[in-house]
């Protein structure tokens, strides 16, 4: 970013994909204002009609904006189109769960007239989306809240500007009120700026604990502004007895290193009992090692790309030493395979005797190993972080996973799965420094919109019965 000018540069090939003005927040949210009435004001039914539109011009535009997802974040070709689609899937899934979730309600009560409950739009909503999934996860926000008749102020992250705009563009094309959506371009300093507006009804954030707290922190005197935090996880995966042991490293992998570990939702902890430690090791380790690391258009399709920056890389880097040098033993060292570009390969370390192992997000193709004598001692390890968004359970019987879920801290909770790719039909979101108890994907509609409950009756009728002077 320099003197006003944004620049987006494809982490695989150092190129320039794109480049723009910041943005006026201030000019954004009057116009915002403006325009949010009348939005609000139409029927459901035109608000729907409007965003099934969006889904079909992203539908005739998916080849391309697949290509530009992958550029921009690195990810593979494959995997960008599945983030399209998630895009598309959004829609009807987002009416379906306004009409579950905030629908309607009336009760009659004879001569009591009769009571309704409905819900009302916030406002003005403030999307501030990530770089590891730039169109779907700001989409699950923004296709909720416009349906339940917010209007958006998009600020993505500065590294996919591209996709952010590629976005605004479907919707502008869908026939959606001017001003309805708008995008911000900008770096912390806008999105700072945002989150802290006057005019500004709500804030819906997805990333890292940190701005997630440093948001939360700045609107905990402003108890009007509605906030969706989804930030992250330290997320552990345990496995215990099980004969399926190649399964069990390929959930490991699927888990870890998709999206080159860049999920909310990857594993960061592999928590296994002792007695399985060599045996799964030796499924792991090699299936690691053929892991495919490529740039994106790459044929055959490698099964991850780069990290989103060399900055973000070398920080991966550092963790993997600092690790080491507290007393991990490194199973598959991490590998710049490029010293110019922020292409890792997965990195595995066993951090069992580090006395204190840092409680922290490492968000890249990194995953710790700790060994436990038994299921009872993996889920107080799995326990061991202040963050509670996904942790799964490899192997075990059902009273097992009975177990484990009972006792798991964590939003998402899964048996014999991966920790990430979880369903837009199902509420996303975690507890701890994994958010803020509001979760997204099919709950969203519960942040969206606020409940109003009436009484009401076609005319006055009312008596004092009580407590009248005699005539």
């Amino acid at each position: 970013m320099t003197d006003n000018i944004l620049i987006s540069i494809a982490p695989a090939t150092g190129e320039e994909v794109w480049r723009g003005a910041i943005g006026d927040v201030d000019s954004a949210v009057s116009r915002a204002r403006r325009a949010w009435h009348a939005w609000a004001a139409r029927a459901l039914a035109n608000r729907v009609e409007i965003a099934r539109r969006f889904a079909n011009e992203v539908r005739k535009d998916a080849d391309k904006l697949a290509e530009l997802i992958a550029n921009e974040t690195g990810k593979p070709l494959w995997e960008a189109r599945t983030e399209v689609d998630a895009v598309v899937a959004k829609v009807d899934i987002s009416v379906q769960a306004y009409a579950e979730r905030t629908g309607k309600k009336k009760l009659d009560s004879a001569l009591q007239g009769s009571s309704a409950v409905r819900h009302k739009p916030h406002g003005v909503m403030a999307v501030l989306g990530p770089y590891n999934f730039p169109a779907h996860l700001p989409n699950g926000h923004m296709i909720p809240a416009l349906i339940a008749g917010n209007v958006i102020l998009f600020k993505p992250s500065e590294k996919t500007p591209a996709v952010a705009e590629a976005l605004v563009d479907c919707w502008n094309r869908s026939g959606a009120p001017e001003d309805t959506v708008q995008l911000i371009i900008g770096g912390p300093d806008e999105g700072k700026t945002l989150v802290a507006h006057p005019g500004v009804d709500g804030v819906l954030f997805t990333g890292s604990a940190q701005a997630g707290i440093a948001i939360n922190r700045k609107l905990a005197a402003n108890p009007s502004k509605i906030v969706a935090l989804e930030m992250g996880g330290n997320n552990p995966i345990v496995v215990t007895d099980t004969p399926k042991l190649s399964d069990a490293a390929a959930l490991i992998v699927q888990s870890a290193f998709t999206t080159a570990g860049q999920r909310c939702t990857a594993a960061r902890r592999l928590i296994v009992v002792d007695h399985l430690y060599d045996d799964l090791m030796a499924e792991l380790l090699p299936l690691a090692k053929k892991l495919v690391v490529d740039e994106p258009f790459a044929e055959p399709q490698p099964f991850m790309g780069p990290v989103i920056d060399n900055e973000t890389a070398d920080r991966l880097n550092e963790s993997f030493l600092a690790l080491l040098t507290a007393g991990g033993k490194a199973l598959l060292h991490m590998r710049r395979t490029d010293p110019d570009k922020p292409f890792l390969t997965p990195g595995i370390i066993d951090t069992t005797n580090i006395p204190d192992r840092p409680d922290v997000e490492l968000f890249g193709p990194l995953l710790q190993v700790i060994r436990v004598p038994d299921l009872d001692a993996a889920i107080a390890e799995a326990n061991n972080t202040r963050f509670g968004l996904s942790a799964s359970l490899i192997g075990g019987s059902p009273d097992d996973y009975g177990r484990f879920w009972a006792n798991i801290r964590a939003g998402i909770i899964n048996w014999n799965r991966p920790t990430n790719g979880a369903s837009s039909k199902a509420p996303f979101g975690g507890i701890g420094l994994s958010g803020n108890h509001r979760p997204a994907a099919y709950y969203a509609a519960d942040y969206c919109a606020y409940p109003v409950a009436s009484t009401e009756m076609d005319q006055p009728r009312a008596n004092i019965g009580v407590g009248l002077k005699s005539d």
